[in-house]
């Protein structure tokens, strides 16, 4: 097809528009002619695209346009569901004819997200001290543990992905991790039984022959950082809902050890190498355990003697297990092959991790952290993952990042350096070249809502109960006739205020992890009267438009807190590089978190409503303005009569609307 009679931009987002039920927006327009450009010109493009913008189909159409592999990386379940379910089998039917070709597309997660037949089949490989056993024949079929299982199989029989989250309802983690198994416990296709039906080898074979394959984070982290490529190749990759970016590789790239997950690998070989081996591991992890049972929460700046012992011990230990397992073999053992490999993923993980901490890069932080239920452990996280996602990420295809929430405080900078790029417009060899582009919002925000400051409020402290925050909450509340989401810097506050409200307010209030999230979020959209509270993992999925959710609740600037040893040590970080630690940092996370959280509010070019800080820092510290100017531009008022007129007045008008 020559150039000429290729189809305009234009008319195949016309298309694809018309398709899904949407209606085009000027924003979307201008991001896909950006796309458009960055991807044709092999560069790199920042695009924030504001709620209602229409995004995935902003960068989906251009990608499809341009004709080379695509992938697409999101953050959440529910995103990539949209764009296999709903955006691309409407867009590709739309552009087809235009086009004259009929893109392919893919969805690929890591392997543990799929059902293994091995498994399920020949049962898992059990610790020593449990015997090996058939989980199906020894849960009991009227247990929970049981009912999962007897539904897994049945459904292993009718699946054709084989995905978990294409089972509805889910199971529980406990039943899933007898049916999966990761990448490092496979025994491969070539030697498996069940290789020729293995979902998580078919989803591969169906990635690499697709045009378009969408993935998450996680995974896109894993095929940077591990080296063994997972994704296809590929010339574009679209990173959405990139604002959860860093935190995920970073997550990926984080290591944990634990008594429990030592004492697991222990039990795991002591069958299949000489007791010599088994033994010294055995010691090795008893020293280990007893020094966490006294470990205190919070950063190992240097790493004691007592715990590097043991360390050393460890790492010496599961290297002889590990080459003593690879030459053993022992046909007494039932199925062998899928033994010796579970056991063999559990000692690599722990010589990894100890190896890595006895090493002792300076670009790793390592901290013990306590947990009520299952007590210490000791992890280890980059400092930052910036110049890994220079490197890995942006050296070989054009990327494109977009969110709602990629300027904060005014510019890309911030969010562009936590990605290890330089300032925009200061690239060179060493930094790659990029753009950003704000397409705005089609919402008009001053219009639509109000952001208000409880100026008069005491500032909060670190503990303590805030029993002016509580009266402030009580009365909007009360004055929005329930409609109200609550978002809070901790459980413990998002507890506390439900507690305080339910025996004060006549207005039912659900409260996180009382219901699973999907759940509550439905009975929130479905009683306006209902409000619902939960933390900061809240803000990221909720999307209700309409009248359910007309009035958004920030208890305090969520700044990380003082003692996470991760968040202090990257502040640190920066101050001795001479930066400003602080605003790069704490202020940044914080910004992120609040664009995130107001972003709850306007869902629909309909909506209408109130952000209400109950912080009065927001009004009055230096950081203030950096904050605001990073969240949407609401009218703005700090006069609580104010507030709760206007919030009567949309309750009243929603009502009279029989809403």
């Amino acid at each position: 097809m020559t150039a000429s009679s290729s189809p305009s931009l234009t008319d195949l987002l016309h298309a694809a528009v018309a398709a899904v039920g949407g209606t085009e927006r000027p924003g979307q327009v201008t991001m896909a002619e950006a796309v458009a450009e960055a991807v044709g010109g092999n560069s790199h493009l920042l695009v924030q695209a504001g709620t209602g913008t229409g995004k995935s189909l902003g960068y989906l159409v251009p990608a499809l346009a341009h004709g080379e592999r695509v992938v697409v990386a999101t953050a959440t379940l529910a995103l990539q569901r949209q764009l296999v379910e709903r955006d691309l089998p409407r867009t590709v039917d739309a552009l087809q004819p235009q086009l004259r070709r009929r893109p392919q597309f893919a969805m690929l997660k890591g392997r543990s997200n799929y059902l293994c037949l091995h498994r399920l089949h020949e049962g898992v490989p059990q610790d020593e001290e449990e015997g090996l056993f058939d989980p199906f024949e020894a849960a009991a079929p009227s247990s929970k543990l049981g009912k999962d299982l007897l539904r897994l199989r049945d459904w292993a029989d009718e699946t054709e992905t084989g995905d978990r989250d294409d089972l509805t309802p889910g199971v529980s983690d406990r039943a899933w991790s007898q049916v999966s198994v990761t990448s490092r416990e496979c025994l491969g296709a070539s030697k498996c039984a069940y290789g020729a039906e293995c979902f998580a080898e078919a989803a591969r074979e169906r990635a690499k022959l697709a045009d378009v394959v969408v993935t998450n984070h996680a995974l896109l982290a894993i095929d940077a950082i591990e080296g063994a490529p997972v994704l296809p190749s590929h010339e574009v990759l679209i990173v959405d809902e990139a604002h959860e970016l860093v935190s995920r590789v970073t997550g990926v790239a984080t290591g944990e050890l634990t008594p429990g997950q030592v004492n697991r690998a222990v039990r795991r070989a002591a069958k299949l190498v000489d007791e010599k081996a088994a033994d010294a591991l055995q010691t090795a992890a008893e020293s280990f355990e007893s020094l966490m049972e006294l470990a205190l929460p919070g950063r190992l700046e240097e790493i004691p003697d007592d715990l590097e012992y043991a360390l050393m011990a460890l790492r010496d230990a599961s290297r002889t297990v590990i080459s003593a397992i690879g030459n053993t073999r022992d046909k007494s053992v039932q199925d062998e092959d899928a033994v010796r490999k579970q056991a063999l993923a559990s000692v690599e993980n722990i010589h990894a991790v100890a190896e890595r901490i006895v090493e002792g890069s300076e670009y790793d932080v390592v901290w013990y952290e306590r947990h009520d239920r299952f007590g210490a452990s000791l992890r280890v996280a980059p400092l930052s993952v910036s110049g890994l996602l220079r490197e890995k990420l942006f050296s070989e295809r054009s990327v494109v990042l977009t969110s709602a929430t990629l300027k904060l405080g005014g510019d890309f900078n911030g969010v562009a350096a936590s990605l290890g790029l330089a300032p925009e417009g200061t690239g060179g060899a060493e930094s790659p070249e990029w753009k950003g582009v704000d397409v705005g919002s089609p919402f008009d925000y001053p219009k639509q809502g109000i952001l208000y400051v409880a100026r008069h409020l005491s500032q909060p402290g670190r503990e303590g109960s805030r029993t002016d925050m509580l009266d402030e909450l009580a009365e909007l509340v009360e004055a929005a006739g329930g409609r109200t989401l609550g978002l809070f810097s901790s459980m413990r506050a998002a507890q506390a205020a439900a507690e305080a409200l339910r025996g004060r307010l006549d207005v039912p209030i659900l409260l996180q992890g009382e219901e699973t999230l999907g759940e509550l979020i439905r009975n929130f959209a479905a009683d306006p009267r209902t409000c619902l509270f939960g933390t900061l993992s809240l803000w990221q999925g909720v999307d209700v438009p309409g009248p359910s959710c007309q009035l958004v609740v920030m208890d305090r600037v969520p700044f990380p807190r003082p003692d996470d040893p991760l968040m202090s040590a990257r502040q640190k970080a920066v101050e001795e590089a001479g930066g400003n630690g602080f605003m790069a940092v704490a202020a940044t996370h914080a910004a992120l978190l609040m664009a995130q959280g107001a972003g709850r509010l306007v869902r629909a070019s309909g909506d209408r409503g109130v952000v209400a800080v109950l912080d009065p820092r927001l009004a009055t510290a230096r950081y203030g303005g950096f904050l605001k100017s990073s969240l949407p531009d609401f009218w703005y008022t700090t006069d609580r009569n104010q507030v709760r007129r206007s919030l009567a007045a949309i309750d009243e008008a929603a009502k009279a609307e029989g809403r």
